[in-house]
């Protein structure tokens, strides 16, 4: 069975968008994972299709209301895997979460709007909170799309060369090194002759040393976790 993901969204027509092309979209093409995207709208009770309320307590903005969420997960929910509701206070997103979302039958993913939803319906659902950063989106749909493109690539078969997974950034704790490709020399600039040594142990050692100096520089949060790891490692002792 391929992997599946379920959409709930106040703006279903903007579904697949760029899940539609390119890896992903012939993937979703040939029925690598599939794509279920439900209109929340379609759960309301009354005339208006009313899927928010005023906030109690007072303050700016609406809140989605639990009872009409509620019903559109009991419908359109997929259990075997988590229920994923995007929010600028969830968890991070990264590469360890991405491949734990992969590896599961499917994800359920919940896009929000306005000001939010009722965190009764976070708790009765035991919603996962998840985040694509720390700034704020018009709803949850483009961190969405972000997520589902994120763990697309990952599935079987998606990838044209999986090894190619193994070197991107933060598979090994470390943002990716720069790539160089012909022309050899371009506006003065030479390609870095140890690539062009044909020498494998010093390519790889130079990718290395590249992949940790611009981790250092640019992400200290990531070199920290990484160094940490580096103390936290056993040393090797050899007899002879």
């Amino acid at each position: 069975m391929s992997w599946r993901a379920v959409v709930l969204t106040l703006f279903p027509e903007m579904f697949p968008g760029p899940l539609g092309s390119s890896l992903a979209g012939k993937a979703l093409a040939r029925g690598d994972w599939e794509l279920d995207v439900a209109d929340i709208r379609v759960f309301a009770s009354d005339k208006h299709s009313t899927v928010d309320d005023t906030p109690f307590g007072g303050g700016a903005g609406m809140v989605m209301r639990p009872d009409v969420l509620d019903r559109a997960l009991e419908a359109k929910a997929d259990t075997r895997g988590p229920v994923i509701y995007l929010s600028p206070r969830g968890k991070p997103l990264d590469q360890s979460l991405v491949k734990s979302f992969a590896a599961e039958p499917s994800v359920t993913l919940l896009c929000g709007r306005y000001e939010g939803v009722d965190q009764r319906l976070i708790e009765a659902r035991g919603l996962v909170e998840v985040s694509i950063g720390d700034f704020v989106l018009s709803g949850g749909e483009a961190a969405a799309i972000t997520l589902l493109d994120a763990c697309v690539r990952l599935l079987p078969g998606v990838l044209g060369d999986p090894a190619s997974l193994a070197e991107e950034s933060f598979e090994s704790g470390l943002l990716e090194y720069p790539h160089y490709t012909r022309p050899a020399e371009w506006k003065g600039k030479d390609v870095p002759e140890v690539l062009l040594s044909g020498n494998h142990a010093a390519i790889a050692a130079w990718r290395r040393a590249e992949a940790e100096r611009i981790t250092q520089s640019r992400r200290p949060d990531l070199w920290a976790r990484y160094a940490g790891r580096l103390r936290q490692a056993p040393a090797h002792h050899h007899e002879g």
